[in-house]
């Protein structure tokens, strides 16, 4: 699996998710509520970061030995546009 790092991530962040649901469910305090889906983002952001360069180690590299790197370029820079808002 590529994206391995990303997935464990990522499952990591379901649990979370689950866990701040169940803290609405039980009317926790807001800020701790707050807290845990600070946590949750941040796990997603480092699972994207996790995605991102494995696309750039592989398929832009690989886009690199074909001649078709100016589409990977232009899909990475899509990207970055949008985490860079």
């Amino acid at each position: 699996m590529k994206n391995k790092d990303a997935y464990i991530l990522l499952k990591t962040a379901q649990g979370q998710i689950n866990s701040a649901i169940k803290m609405i469910e039980d009317e926790r305090y807001c800020i701790d509520i707050s807290n845990q889906l600070l946590a949750t983002s941040a796990l997603i952001n480092k699972a994207n970061k996790k995605v991102l360069q494995n696309h750039l180690y592989t398929c832009v590299k690989n886009a690199t030995l074909n001649d078709d790197i100016d589409q990977k370029l232009a899909e990475v820079s899509a990207v970055l546009d949008k985490i860079i808002k």
